[in-house]
């Protein structure tokens, strides 16, 4: 039972307006996507997450394990304009934000739009190129627009970029610069499938009726993902949550294993990602459970760990369970939350 501290003074009669329930919509996205990429619910559900919250998302796995797949049958299935961007180590910056050229008709110089021009947009293998292309991404993500010759241009709306990259450890690879995966409101892994997945998805195969993603239909407009993501913000947040949220970004610049802590854009993220993930409940407030369920994939790539840590076996992930665990819980959770378990 949820505490109802953390529900005071919050209407529940705001879906009203809508002729079906928008998490009944969301539901059906998830299951359209899964018929996709089999038996990677929580994957998927983080996914929408970020596009709920407005943020990006780093899908970051070794390859062949459907990492573009997903990005294409989500973007698929959100609608919109879908565009792709296949990065490779000859690239230049021209090649993501466009640039002007010369008109044969007119004898005039004009934009030419580049692929960063769409609402969803699959920047592929994003490591696979140099450090001053990846940088020509940095304005795109955070500010929605980009500048070519001195003018600036804003980006569609709504956008939304999903990276894959594969591990570092694998040849031809560049490391993202801090700041830009700072701009990632989530890094996920998708994981190898489980058996019965793996062979569900041969019997698809063997059978023809395996669903491409190409096929799959749009489930909500770009209209209703506006509306949703403006409802998402109105989320209630408890003062007790925002400060349990300043607590642990705290914690984590005054550990000594860490040599760079959570930003105050982190905290940020962290905050659309929980009234997010209560917004997908049909909550009009949110709870601990919103905030602890997203912390890892919202928070663990922003972290820089010391070499005697990482050495010692602990990866930034470990940390921020550490330090989640570590921090106490609002008061204002009294026995409501988690049935007194901590994640």
């Amino acid at each position: 039972m949820i505490s109802p501290q953390f529900s005071e003074d919050v209407k529940e009669d705001r879906f009203g307006h809508w002729p079906e329930a928008p998490q009944v919509l969301l539901h059906r996205l998830l299951v359209k996507v899964e018929s996709v990429l089999l038996g990677k619910q929580q994957v998927i559900k983080n996914t929408l997450i970020s596009m709920l919250a407005g943020g990006h998302v780093l899908l970051e796995d070794v390859p062949g394990v459907g990492k573009t797949l997903l990005a294409q049958a989500f973007a698929r299935a959100v609608g919109g304009e879908f565009k792709r961007i296949q990065f490779t180590s000859d690239m230049l910056p021209a090649d993501i934000v466009g640039g002007v050229v010369l008109d044969s008709r007119s004898g005039e110089l004009v934009y030419r739009p580049g692929p960063i021009m769409g609402n969803v947009v699959l920047a592929d293998e994003i490591n696979r190129t140099s450090p001053r292309t990846q940088s020509a991404l940095l304005e795109a993500m955070e500010e929605r627009r980009v500048t070519v010759e001195g003018k600036t241009r804003k980006l569609p709306v709504p956008f939304m970029l999903i990276a894959t990259q594969n591990p570092l450890s694998f040849e031809g690879t560049n490391t993202l610069p801090e700041a830009q995966l700072d701009r990632f409101m989530m890094r996920l892994t998708v994981g190898y499938p489980g058996s019965a997945e793996e062979k569900r998805m041969l019997e698809q195969y063997a059978g023809g009726s395996r669903v491409e993603p190409e096929r799959l239909r749009p489930v909500i407009a770009t209209e209703e993902w506006l509306q949703m993501q403006a409802e998402a913000r109105q989320t209630h947040m408890h003062p007790a949550l925002l400060d349990y949220m300043v607590q642990v970004a705290d914690a984590t610049r005054r550990a000594s294993g860490v040599v760079l802590g959570l930003s105050p854009r982190a905290l940020r993220d962290w905050l659309r990602a929980a009234q997010a993930n209560a917004y997908m409940e049909g909550r009009g407030y949110a709870v601990p459970d919103d905030l602890l369920l997203t912390a890892e994939a919202v928070l663990s790539h922003r972290l820089s760990l010391r070499y005697g840590a990482a050495a010692a076996g602990e990866d930034a992930a470990a940390v921020i369970r550490r330090t989640i665990r570590e921090c106490p819980l609002p008061a204002a959770a009294g026995s409501g939350f988690g049935s007194g378990k901590r994640r």
